[in-house]
């Protein structure tokens, strides 16, 4: 199955916007004449892998290499790299190029950066003096559609960067490629915006307009009626707790990477194969996956086992019955879907392994106590426990943090007795991984009453007796929690923020709402209800479009809410998710932890 996702049921156009960053790769390659070889920065292969097949940049006489510290082995008399625009990778390059020069290679160096050229990068290639030697460019990919209705902006670093280091030059790439959706779905109406990033964001967007106008036909509605942006430190809560639907759980324990899963081939049924990594793609081109991604894993086995039996049925009539002709033919046709079902099956059995351990069980149990803010001593006990049995450094640490968000910090007392056992317990190097957490306000000393309890009630995040195989309401996604984030775009779409004023003010950074454009009049989500579909309609019938966007990550459970969302009797619009990453609460923390 293609690694590259399936975009034609997108309720905007991602195929044309997928295709046009085709066009100005493969043009900036064409333009470089003769044989070439494309060293492509490790990070960005994933980001490649789901906007071109490899075949198509072979078709074009391209050699293909990962940049790495070791020197490009090729007979191309030109080489081009495609890299992110960080200091480390400068210095990789210039080690090629004096490792060229000292064996008396002539060769013609192309660097293209992804997304844009950075004066701190080309001063490193002028220290290294190879600058001279380099023809520069830039490759514009901003957005890179994961999903018919998931945009990624391959910022994997963002939220540390905003919070710890300063460094707001994410949320300018943000806002770029918000802007550069616009020129082509036109000017988004209604933003609504939470959080520092956020704000700044819209703030930088209208800047954006007011100096790059687009320039939309007088008459045209946007395809994009409301942008809704969230800052991930809103709600940090819900990516610290676990995943609990199918694509939550693979991403936990196996951790999805552009869209794929890598794990041993034996684990796929493929026995002779064992020790060989297998790549397992994951995305809606796969009819069963799209069935089964947003489900609360307690059920999925179930599901297979009936299609599974009545696979077998259908075989046990094939073979005893005599069949028609065209009945044959519907048999033929389910036996294709024999390779997916044989795919998820092997998947969720391997999954089980891990959701049946009465270690995940537990941690499921203290994640809830902790949301629950019943039971301080209980939860601090079990923490300052799992610093003594050294369990994994981030698996304490994101407990911990849940702790501290819940309780809006800890008693300097416990603040002070917990930082020093982690210390003792994991080393000394561990001084700037706290001091990271500290900074971005996710450990820290008790200075005021903790509100948690207060939104919890207010936004009914704690639902009793969820139906998990039935469910009607978001908290499915973590059997029993509503993830905060979704509720406060459940309620942007519902009824507006105003209602909400009092417990947004309570969340963490300021909130605003800015009207845009010609169109700015149009109904927005304040007025969203079933009856206001109507009015909203682009003009070929299709609902109206809300671009909700994370800005530090968001899990695949809070996706899965959306969708639920969206798919609810009187949604009068569809949802579509832009982010800086995908993330879940292990690789939010690593961000934090020192090298």
């Amino acid at each position: 199955m293609a690694q590259i996702p399936n975009l034609d049921n997108a309720p905007i156009n991602l195929t044309s916007l997928r295709e046009q960053s085709q066009r100005e790769l493969v043009n900036i390659l064409k333009n470089i004449r003769g044989k070439k070889c494309l060293v492509i920065d490790q990070k960005l292969s994933g980001s490649l892998s789901s906007i071109i097949l490899t075949s198509i940049l072979k078709e074009h006489g391209i050699e293909l290499r990962h940049l790495s510290a070791d020197p490009i082995q090729t007979d191309c008399s030109k080489l081009v790299y495609l890299v992110r625009s960080e200091l480390t990778l400068m210095t990789l390059i210039s080690s090629h190029i004096h490792n060229d020069t000292s064996k008396g290679l002539q060769r013609e160096y192309y660097v293209y950066f992804v997304p844009r050229r950075t004066v701190a990068c080309e001063k490193i290639l002028e220290e290294e003096k190879v600058h001279h030697l380099l023809t520069i460019g830039e490759y514009p990919l901003y957005i890179v559609p994961l999903d018919e209705d998931v945009l990624s902006f391959e910022l994997d670093l963002s939220y540390k960067e905003y919070l710890v280091d300063g460094d707001t030059g994410s949320l300018w790439h943000i806002a770029k490629a918000i802007h550069k959706l616009e020129f082509s779905f036109g000017v988004i109406p209604n933003v609504r915006a939470k959080g520092r990033g956020s704000v700044r964001v819209a703030d930088i967007l209208n800047r954006m307009q007011a100096e790059e106008p687009v320039n939309s036909p007088d008459m045209v509605v946007p395809e994009i009626n409301t942008l809704i942006l969230l800052d991930r430190e809103v709600d940090m809560v819900t990516p610290m707790c676990s995943q609990l639907t199918y694509e939550g759980l693979l991403d936990e324990f196996l951790h999805i990477n552009n869209g794929a899963v890598e794990l041993d081939a034996s684990f796929m049924g493929a026995a002779q194969q064992e020790g060989k990594k297998m790549k397992v793609p994951l995305n809606s081109s796969d009819k069963l996956f799209k069935e089964l991604r947003d489900l609360n894993f307690e059920v999925v086995g179930q599901i297979l086992r009936q299609k599974a039996q009545s696979m077998k049925q259908d075989y046990t009539d094939v073979t005893s019955n005599n069949q028609t002709v065209s009945e044959l033919k519907d048999f033929v046709k389910k036996l294709n879907s024999l390779p997916e079902m044989t795919r998820h099956i092997n998947l969720a059995q391997h999954l089980s392994t891990f959701t049946s351990k009465t270690s995940f069980l537990g941690q499921l149990d203290m994640e809830h106590t902790i949301i629950e803010s019943q039971s301080y001593d209980i939860c601090f006990e079990h923490i300052e426990e799992m610093i003594h049995k050294q369990e994994p450094l981030v698996n304490v640490l994101r407990l911990l943090i849940l702790f501290s968000i819940t309780n809006s910090g800890l008693p300097k007392k416990h603040f002070d007795y917990l930082r020093r056992e982690l210390l003792h317990s994991y080393g000394f190097e561990h001084m700037v991984t706290l001091n990271n957490l500290e900074k971005a306000g996710l450990l820290k000393k008790q200075e005021t009453k903790s509100n948690w309890l207060t939104v919890k009630r207010a936004l009914q995040l704690v639902v009793e007796d969820t139906d998990t195989a039935n469910p009607n309401d978001i908290s499915y996604v973590f059997s029993g929690y509503a993830p905060l984030s979704i509720r406060l775009i459940q309620q942007a779409v519902r009824s507006g923020w105003r209602p909400i004023e009092e417990i947004l003010r309570l969340l963490p950074g300021p909130h605003s709402e800015i009207r845009r454009g010609r169109f700015s009049s149009s109904p927005s989500v304040d007025t969203l209800q079933g009856h206001s579909a109507s009015v909203d309609k682009v003009s070929d019938g299709r609902r109206s479009v809300v671009l909700v966007v994370f800005i530090g990550g968001v899990t695949f459970a809070e996706i899965s809410a959306l969708r639920f969302l969206s798919a609810q009797e009187g949604m009068a619009y569809d949802l579509i998710i832009g982010t800086t990453k995908m993330a879940n609460g292990r690789t939010l923390t690593e961000t934090f932890m020192g090298n």
